[in-house]
């Protein structure tokens, strides 16, 4: 805390949640930065790190996603969403696989050497941050662990209404403009 008496007292709960806000944008930033630094020295584009990046995100939880879902999370049409995929194939990055529950979909995965291109170029990262929590005790561990999925939980909602707002404005612009002047006939 910068603002002089403030280490005297304990943030309330809206300083708390100020702060974390504000940590939450510099980790978004400083990611993004990290993202932007293993792209340019694995000869891929900002858009296929993000596209790794969701895959990756999907398989930690176990849900690979599908090609359609992947275009709804970066928000793509179906003919970039289809090349951007089938360059980071070509590549070696990802493969698709069969949807055992559907055959008729593919997901997609990362290829071995992908994941092991992520894993050299991240485990130090990896690290650094062990390194850096390391006389953190478990409990605040778990309390930030808490933190980080009601955050995330909350940018989900957020994310789903911009999502549907977004829609329902697009909707309304291909009916066109809704003209707001009245003419009076006299």
């Amino acid at each position: 805390m910068t603002k002089r008496g403030a280490a005297d007292r304990r943030p309330d709960r809206a300083e708390l949640e100020k702060l974390m806000s504000a940590d939450l944008r510099a980790l978004t930033a400083q990611a993004d930065r990290i993202g932007r630094h293993f792209a340019r020295g694995h000869d891929v584009s900002g858009s296929d790190f993000h596209a790794l990046l969701h895959i990756m995100v999907a398989e930690t939880t176990e849900t690979p996603l599908t090609l359609a879902q992947l275009r709804q999370r970066m928000d793509l049409s179906a003919p970039a969403i289809t090349y951007l995929v089938d360059r980071m194939i070509d590549s070696g990055h990802i493969r698709r696989e069969a949807d055992p529950a559907d055959r008729r979909k593919s997901l997609l995965r990362y290829e071995k050497s992908g994941m092991a291109l992520a894993r050299a170029y991240f485990t130090p990262l990896g690290g650094e941050v062990r390194s850096a929590m390391a006389d953190l005790p478990d409990r605040d561990l778990a309390a930030a662990h808490r933190v980080f999925t009601a955050m995330i939980a909350a940018m989900t909602t957020f994310e789903a209404k911009a999502a549907k707002q977004a829609e329902s404005s697009a909707t309304g612009a291909k009916r066109g403009p809704v003209n707001s002047r009245r003419r009076v006939v006299r």
